[in-house]
């Protein structure tokens, strides 16, 4: 049996690629298991259920006509707990029937900036892991590990004990993920100083780059209401999700894969056309729906979309700024364009601004500024563009005064620089000189006009909601 093992199973995870491997189990092809962990101290008890399961929990779908499913996912034959020193995961890391090791992280968590360096300097966590690995003692009590950090102890591990090459599997939204997580690992290792486990990793794995999408919100006590009416188990690790799933994966994989493509997944020479799509339409353009809700008082994604003047904001940046830049695509955009609205207004998936609004300082640069950087590169006006990131200064501003009805999270952020930037005489301006927000663009006048233009038009659409 060959083994995947994945880290962070947390719901998307078990919503999307857990499902793929089922697909693959319910038509007969058990050559794959599941196994997998965190790689920080979270979700204790989701953990524990799983454990207690057998890794087995149930899957609620939802159509956008309300329409709900239930599937039993046992895809996942092995649950670890998390320990400090990571042995139940290094463990399975090194036995040679692992072939990929794959991993779900928020865009923040990858320490990347504009050029794609880890900063060392700014990331305490960077450098805790560092310690913790140079003194050789992993189990240091540290209560969370980077990626860099856990897959430098599982490859370190591994290339010890002779197991074999293996494949690394990004299934995140970070833009170009396969090559920009690579790239982060072999400076982690660099800066290691371990040159030996270096040049192992570059001759010995690969990493693939993939687009995953299915939008997933926390599982809420309701949803393990509805699965047991349904199913009549009470499931306490129960996960649901929109009844859209998508998976495009670049077919690079040293020590082989599943036959993804017979459970739908699409296995492509490059996915460069596919992650800017949905990055830039579907993520920003969420990003978008989530900063606006909240800034005029909505809870759930859907209430935005449904709302004419955010549902305009969100059609407009995408119309105007973003097909002109990736166009000739494979993609029919505007189909495209029309069918993530239409996900973002399903009222029963109920998905919260809470959980969308997370990891600006990340999003901007990933999923926004690219598309600014390039219409600015023709000539072309920003307008439609420069909304997004307004809106998230003004609610960056509402999070500094504590009018934010919810915990905002952001690993990219510093909370001392986010506050003064907010206290600043001129915080436009400020923002507009962040270079890990901007990059090549910081300061540049042109930016910084079409968000004054843009800071006037979102306080005049608050004004208007609050009348």
């Amino acid at each position: 049996m060959n083994v995947i093992l994945h880290l962070g199973l947390g719901s998307f995870h078990r919503a999307h690629q857990a499902v793929y491997l089922q697909a693959l189990h319910d038509r007969g092809d058990r050559r794959w298991e599941l196994a997998g962990g965190h790689i920080r101290a979270d979700m204790p008890e989701t953990i524990a259920a799983l454990q207690a399961q057998g890794g087995a929990y149930t899957l609620e779908t939802i159509s956008p006509h309300n329409e709900h499913a239930y599937q039993r996912i046992s895809s996942i034959r092995r649950v670890v707990g998390y320990t400090p020193d990571l042995a139940g995961l290094v463990a399975i890391a090194v036995q040679p029937a692992t072939k990929i090791i794959s991993f779900t992280v928020t865009e923040a968590g990858y320490y990347l900036d504009a050029k794609n360096r880890l900063n060392f300097d700014t990331f305490a966590d960077l450098r805790a892991d560092l310690a913790a690995l140079r003194g050789g003692a992993l189990a240091d009590g540290t209560r969370s590990w980077t990626i860099y950090g856990a897959l430098t102890a599982l490859l370190r591990a591994r290339k010890a004990a002779g197991a074999g090459q293996v494949t690394l599997l990004n299934c995140d939204n970070l833009r170009h993920n396969g090559e920009r997580s690579r790239s982060g690992l072999l400076q982690y290792i660099a800066q290691l100083g371990d040159a030996e486990l270096r040049a192992w990793v570059e001759a010995n794995t690969t990493s693939p780059n993939s687009m995953v999408d299915r939008i997933t919100p926390r599982p809420t006590r309701a949803v393990r209401e509805r699965v047991k009416a349904a199913t009549g188990i009470d499931d306490p690790a129960a996960v649901m999700g929109e009844s859209f799933i998508q998976w495009v994966i670049e077919d690079d994989f040293i020590a082989g894969r599943p036959a993804w493509e017979s459970a739908g997944a699409e296995m492509v020479t490059s996915v460069q056309a596919h992650e800017e799509a949905k990055v830039r339409l579907l993520n920003a353009t969420h990003s978008c729906i989530a900063w606006a809700g909240t800034l005029v008082g909505y809870t759930y994604i859907h209430e935005g979309t449904l709302d004419p003047a955010i549902r305009q904001m969100a059609h407009d940046y995408v119309t105007n700024d973003v097909m002109p830049v990736l166009r000739p695509s494979p993609i029919d955009l505007a189909a495209y364009r029309d069918v993530v609205l239409k996900r973002f207004g399903n009222a029963a998936i109920a998905d919260t601004n809470q959980r969308v609004a997370m990891d600006g300082f990340s999003k901007i640069p990933g999923f926004i500024a690219p598309t600014i950087r390039e219409r600015l590169a023709r000539g072309d006006p920003i307008d439609s563009a420069a909304m997004l990131p307004a809106l998230f200064l003004a609610y960056l501003r509402m999070w500094h005064q504590g009018g934010i009805t919810y915990a905002y999270l952001d690993q990219a952020m510093n909370p001392v620089a986010a506050h003064a930037m907010c206290d600043a005489a001129d915080p436009m301006a400020v923002f507009c000189a962040d270079a890990l927000l901007w990059g090549p663009l910081t300061g540049d006048a042109r930016l910084v006009q079409a968000l004054r233009g843009a800071s006037a038009r979102v306080e005049r659409f608050v004004e208007q909601h609050r009348a």
